[in-house]
């Protein structure tokens, strides 16, 4: 579903974008103190059980201390990795520094053509992407599709933009969560729900079990594949809690939430948002600015 098979009314405004991603972890010290030294995300608050983490005062990753919550089960939904972007290349190279500085280790890095990413795991399992992107107008595309791929990643070009400087012990002013992966069980269902309810765009449905969405042109901010899982996710599992989908205002908020319920999909009021879980069971906390 591209945009031109869309209504318009059911489409997210081009200003929509990500909030933040609820995790549920065992230990809450030991990934607060990853998500601070090797991430370098700034503690901003702890309120309600939750440890907020972000840049600019923003939170980007939440954390609350679950530790007899079960280990999600094998096959399931659920996070695949939240995607902290950051500003450009030489935020990629201080980001390879802190981790490798901290002991942790990275599991992959990918040019995909519409960005330069980094792959590692948190203590707990979740995975991360760190990545910066390319111009716009130099994103490939194949018709209505945005292509993208993943190709070795040139780190000593990545590498070479710190020279003789010192990293800073924090990610750069402006990171901001730039999208998130899930797993899965389904696509189909997964495509009806956040390109035909929520509104996104299909952006990339090319790509080998996967598919990705996103609002305004963005290459994606929801990234969907079945690689790993075939079995909708476990209540109460570690890992994801909410991801936050973020709308320029009220009356956008209004709208999609009117959508979800005209599909039949429970809504459940959280304050000045609303939570609606996706048909594999990850769930999407919709709020407006």
């Amino acid at each position: 579903m591209t945009r031109s098979e869309q209504n318009t009314d059911a489409t997210l405004a081009e200003a929509t974008r990500l909030g933040a991603v609820r995790l549920a972890v065992a230990d809450i010290d030991r990934a607060t103190a990853f998500y601070r030294d090797a991430i370098g995300l700034e503690p901003i608050d702890t309120a309600d059980g939750v440890q907020r983490l972000g840049i600019d005062g923003s939170p980007l990753v939440e954390l609350v201390a679950e530790p007899d919550a079960p280990a999600a089960p094998r096959g399931t939904a659920g996070l695949f990795h939240l995607a902290l972007l950051v500003p450009g290349r030489r935020d990629l190279a201080e980001a390879v520094v802190r981790v490798v500085d901290t002991g942790a280790r990275f599991t992959g890095a990918s040019d995909h053509l519409v960005s330069e990413a980094l792959y590692l795991n948190d203590p707990e399992g979740n995975g991360i992407e760190i990545y910066r992107d390319r111009p716009r107008a130099d994103w490939p595309r194949a018709g209505d599709d945005i292509e993208m791929a993943t190709l070795p990643l040139d780190l000593d070009v990545i590498m070479a933009t710190l020279g003789d400087e010192q990293p800073a012990p924090r990610m750069a002013t402006g990171t901001t969560l730039g999208h998130v992966h899930l797993k899965m069980d389904d696509l189909a269902t997964g495509r009806r729900f956040y390109a035909g309810v929520l509104g996104f765009d299909v952006t990339t449905q090319n790509y080998p079990g996967a598919l990705f969405v996103s609002a305004g042109g963005y290459h994606h901010h929801i990234g969907m594949n079945t690689w790993q899982s075939n079995r909708p996710a476990q209540a109460g599992a570690l890992g994801l809690r909410h991801f936050e989908v973020v709308v320029p205002d009220g009356a956008e908020l209004a709208r999609v939430v009117a959508r979800a319920e005209g599909a039949g999909l429970a809504v459940t009021a959280d304050g000045d948002a609303a939570r609606v879980d996706d048909p594999a069971g990850n769930a999407v906390l919709l709020r407006a600015l």
